[in-house]
Order: structure tokens, then sequence, then C-alpha cells
């Protein structure tokens, strides 16, 4: 595919969900060809608009150069890939590289690159971090393993994203790195839900605290674009606690394998736990506050305030 230009290059896409439906968008907003499956056809359609063609199974990807897939655990993986009707079921055509997006264990990452090796096809595991709401404003972060050529040759589809990717290595490394990020997610989530409780039962409005923070040298982007939910209880879902506790099941596997000691990562996969026992299930994992704060006696109330989500360049 060296030298292809952005009209030449078929891509094709697997997954329209709330990360998946944005991130098509921004390749064919970026002049991609791009052609869309996803199990429930009525939430890709709205991407014909901006000129995707919408197929009926991932078998009918298998003529693209580079397909794409954004789903939520291994075995959707194995099936829309090595599945009856996936990408690689037509015995005559198959993408040249495969790129997952999704955040699934490195056992089945493996897994399906063994079934896209026997029929030629490279695979670059592109794990992300952000929201949809993040890939809007062009500031997703990838992190890629695989094969350094087939790397290269896609660097420019994840460059076109968001505000970049990091190269990490061949194989299954950049699970590893995802695994350990949503790790940080969850303890810094648990962190910043305990310290902002205390400073609203300690008289400090919820809006001025988190203000501070992301003012201070301990704010980020995502101290920033949580505050809006912090502020306001949105707990509209970018991430819930069943797919936050998955990847902390999976850090603490990892853990157990290499020998590294996680208390932090256990104590918060407990709360997480506790979360979806209290009933937080379709909702964002973000509402940790509010577990936290009935723990501690207090009854929130939104502020109804707008506050910047920092989200904006």
């Amino acid at each position: 595919m060296s030298g292809t230009s952005k009209e030449q290059l078929h891509i094709g896409w697997i997954g329209t969900g709330r990360m998946g439906y944005a991130m098509a968008g921004r390749l064919l907003k970026a002049g991609y060809t791009v052609s869309v499956y996803n199990r429930t056809r009525a939430k890709a359609e709205p991407l014909a608009d901006l000129g995707a063609k919408i197929v009926n199974s991932p078998r009918d990807l298998a003529h693209c150069d580079v397909t794409f897939s954004m789903v939520s655990g291994p075995a959707d993986l194995k099936q829309v890939v090595s599945g009856a009707e996936g990408v690689l079921s037509d015995p005559d055509h198959a993408p040249k590289i495969h790129v997952d997006c999704s955040s699934v264990s490195a056992e089945g990452s493996a897994d399906v690159r063994k079934d896209l090796a026997a029929r030629g096809a490279d695979m670059i595991a592109a794990p992300v971090s952000g929201n949809a709401k993040v890939v809007e404003a062009g500031m997703l972060s990838i992190v890629a393993s695989g094969p350094e050529q087939a790397f290269k040759t896609v660097e420019p589809l994840l460059d076109a994203l968001g505000e970049g990717v990091s190269y990490v290595g061949d194989g299954e490394l950049a699970r590893m790195v995802k695994i350990c990020h949503n790790i940080l997610l969850g303890v810094v989530t648990q962190s910043l839900a305990e310290i902002t409780v205390l400073a609203e039962k300690g008289g400090v409005k919820r809006h001025a605290f988190l203000d501070f923070i992301n003012k201070s040298v301990m704010g980020s982007v995502f101290t920033r674009y949580k505050t809006p939910a912090f502020v306001n209880l949105d707990w509209k879902p970018t991430f819930t606690p069943a797919l936050l506790k998955k990847d902390l099941d999976l850090g603490l596997a990892a853990g157990r394998d290499l020998g590294v000691p996680q208390p932090l990562t256990a104590m918060t996969r407990e709360l997480v736990q506790a979360m979806i026992g209290h009933g937080y299930e379709d909702i964002d994992f973000g509402a940790l506050l509010e577990l936290e704060a009935k723990a501690a006696g207090l009854d929130l109330k939104s502020e109804n305030m707008t506050v910047s989500d920092g989200l904006k360049k």
C-alpha cells in the first residue's frame, strides 16, 4: 500500500458504538473511503450521510485494504474477524492489515493475530484512551503494537483518529499498556471522588474545588473533562463500571502472572464491584463519586453549572 492515496485506500470499519461511531466519522471527514458494519445496522446508518457505505456483514469488508474493529470483547473480536461471516470468511480475499482498537486481553488478541497471519494479513493492536467527546475534539490517544512495517503503513490512519499514536513494539505489548492505563483510570477516579467528597463535606463547592485541581500541577485532560460530570452529576455513560471492572480484573491477573503486587488496584476493583452491586450499571463509572458520598453520609446535589470540559481547542 506504499504510495496509496486517501482516495485509493479502501477502509473497512467494524463496530459503531459510542467510540467506533465517532472514530469512523473522523476517517470519513479526513477524506478516506470507508465501508462500515455494525451488528445493529441502524446505529451505523447515519454515517452514510458522511459518505460511508453500510454493509451487511464483516465478510463484505474482505476486499478492503485495511480493516478496523472497535468491539466490546475478545469473543466479539474473534467473531467479526474469524467467524462464519467474519472478515476472513471470504476464501478469495482478505485485508492486508487489520487494526483492532478494542480493549481485549493479550490472549484473545494473539488468537486473532494467528488467524490473520494464516491468511497473510498483519494485525496491529491499537487500543485507545478517551471517550466519544475526546474523539470529536481530536484529542484521542492511541497505543499500538504489531509488525513495525504494518504500523508504519497505518500510522497516517491512526494519526487521523486523534492527536497521536505511540508505537511500543511487536505482538501484544499495546494490550499491556492499555490495561495499565485503565488501572490508572480507575484508581485516579476513585481518588478524585474521595477528595471531592472530602472538600465538599468540609464546605467547599465542587465546582470551586475542581477548578483549583484543574489549574494545579495535579490537573490533567482527564480531570478537566470529568469535571462537568462531577459538578452536575451527569452520568451519561462513556465507560461503564462493568467495562472498568473487566479491565481491572485483566490487570490483576497480569499482576499475579508477573509477580507485581497491586493493592490499590485490588481495592479499587472491589469498590467498582460494590458500585455494580448497588445497581450502577448502564451509567458512567464516574458515579463512583455518588458511592463515595453515600459512604460519607453526604447528600449530593447537582450544582447545575456550565463548566468547561477542557476539550475545546
